[in-house]
């Protein structure tokens, strides 16, 4: 897998930073009334942050090559197999043996 496919912890805590920065900023600007009057900083920064946030949702939900095939023998061996197809599966708590009620 190549560093371009995952997110490091490290960069992930480097997120986590930069998200409690900006926090801390807005809550400044706010107690100091100048909320409003920093908006294209605060663009700038949301915008960064965004893009951030954004790489680290792809690589946190990307499959690597192994899982993306582990998921395609998985699908390609049962196509429209359902728990629910299984023959008596009509019973209130299927997993409860007969003689357990």
């Amino acid at each position: 897998m190549n560093s371009d496919e995952t997110y490091d912890p490290r960069r992930a805590e480097q997120l986590v930073e930069l998200l409690r920065a900006l926090a801390r900023h807005i809550q400044n600007l706010d107690a100091e009334g100048r909320l409003l009057h920093e908006s294209s900083a605060l663009l700038k920064a949301i915008g960064d942050i965004r893009s951030e946030l954004f790489r680290y949702e792809v690589r946190q939900t990307f499959d690597s090559p192994e899982v993306a095939e582990h998921r395609r023998i998985v699908a390609e061996a049962s196509p429209g197999w359902s728990p629910d197809a299984e023959p008596g599966n009509d019973e209130e708590d299927p997993w409860r043996k007969p003689d357990a009620r």
